[in-house]
């Protein structure tokens, strides 16, 4: 029986991220932070670690400095043990001067450093959702069935088909047809797989285990650009190719939207996503920071990291971010604070003189306040109707949610909502 040493996990990196912009415009979308503290990248590698697997490949390309950062500072695993946790970066080689192309085009352009590992089995990951699962199941899955391929699937709503590759399967769990993001109504009512009304489609969770042979095989033998759009439908005819049930939550946080809901419900008393979990934790770069400091304010359902201080202020149905700074009389609701890299210092304070954080007398509601923020006293900032998309230099609006980007400053007094933008 194999074993899960044998298995390699290369998580992808993705591209520009735009989807996410503005939160990606200094970042790659697996930098970006995430529920107080963590940063989206932490999830999957989470996942491979709690199922013993330890070899774990990143692909990043774009802005990544900081995801090479965080993973060095993270993921170091003693002498006495035989796993890591690499960047494999684009690079410009005798065979390839071109950037990735696609899911599958990354992978295809580190065929020699997957020889290199002689892994006879290769997982494949996105780094964009939030999700915990036990990969060991999904490979038990894989051997007993001799498949060649596994997809990891999930039940998805009419709504939602058009965002996922939608699958048919046969009672013996394997895949007979595949389309990726269909919007075509008649092709959607031919990928209609189970009786339940509210959930008629089997949608690909972008979980990929190959065997590594069969994945060198369609990578290497074709101009593939992407593992759903072109690998998985092709390899249905020519490959044992099956599909693992996946039970648990799992969500696509690749927009704006999608980002800030899912992270608002972890604010929930009892959220979808357990980040309390003893057993299966998410892990994150350690950091030494004091507990939070909170003075005279009311705080409903909030999730607040370490390293905060909050002055008489009122909270509610927030998520606030490490070291923020939050001071007296602000309100915050329905938002989403990134905290900060450093505290404030004589030596950091602006020529403006705006703290770092929320100011005196601040409103914010509906908004994503990226990370080393300042915004100054009274400044007022409200959620605009869903669909809104604005862009202006040192805030935007995607879907009517208000992003306040990285290093933003914010002038006392600026208005930022529905028919008063200053």
């Amino acid at each position: 029986m194999p074993e899960l040493n044998d298995i390699l996990a290369i998580i992808l990196g993705g591209g520009k991220g735009s989807r996410l912009y503005p939160l990606t415009r200094e970042r790659s979308k697996p930098a970006v932070p995430t529920a107080g503290k963590y940063r989206l990248i932490d999830i999957p590698i989470s996942n491979c670690i709690n199922s013993q697997i330890y070899r774990i490949a990143v692909l990043t390309q774009f802005n990544s400095v900081s995801l090479h950062r965080h993973i060095a500072r993270t993921y170091n695993f003693d002498a006495f043990h035989t796993g890591w946790v690499q960047i494999w970066a684009a690079e410009q080689t005798m065979q390839s001067v071109d950037w990735y192309q696609g899911t599958a085009d990354a992978v295809r352009k580190q065929l020699g450093q997957i020889l290199s590992t002689q892994a006879p089995y290769t997982l494949v990951l996105s780094g964009d959702h939030l999700y915990r699962m036990d990969y060991a199941a999904m490979a038990e899955f894989h051997w007993k069935n001799k498949a060649d391929i596994t997809v990891s699937v999930q039940p998805s709503s009419r709504q939602d088909a058009s965002r996922f590759g939608i699958l048919k399967r046969s009672a013996d769990m394997r895949i007979l047809d595949f389309t990726e993001k269909p919007k075509d109504p008649a092709l959607l009512s031919k990928f209609v797989s189970r009786n339940d009304p509210d959930l008629p489609y089997l949608a690909s969770m972008g979980v990929y285990l190959f065997n590594t042979d069969v994945l060198i095989d369609l990578l290497a033998n074709t101009a593939f650009d992407d593992f759903g759009s072109h690998v998985i439908p092709a390899a249905i005819s020519t490959h044992s190719v099956f599909g693992f049930d996946f039970d648990g939550y799992w969500v696509d946080i690749g927009t704006i939207r999608s980002f800030y809901e899912t992270n608002l419900q972890l604010t929930l008393p009892n959220p979808p996503f357990n980040l309390f979990d003893p057993v299966r934790p998410i892990y994150t770069h350690p950091r030494f920071l004091p507990g939070s400091r909170i003075e005279n304010s009311q705080l409903i359902q909030v999730l607040i990291a370490e390293g905060c201080c909050v002055d008489n202020a009122t909270i509610t149905h927030s998520i606030i971010g490490l070291r923020s700074q939050i001071a007296n009389g602000a309100v915050i609701k329905d938002s989403i604070l990134m905290g900060a890299d450093y505290y404030d210092t004589p030596e950091r304070m602006l020529p403006s003189g705006i703290p770092m954080g929320i100011g005196q007398g601040s409103y914010i509601e509906g908004a994503i306040i990226d990370k080393n923020v300042r915004i100054g006293a009274g400044v007022i900032i409200k959620p605009f109707p869903r669909d809104k998309d604005i862009d202006r230099d040192n805030w935007v609006v995607r879907d009517g949610i208000v992003v306040i980007p990285k290093h933003t400053v914010l002038p006392p007094g600026t208005h930022i909502e529905p028919g008063v933008e200053n």
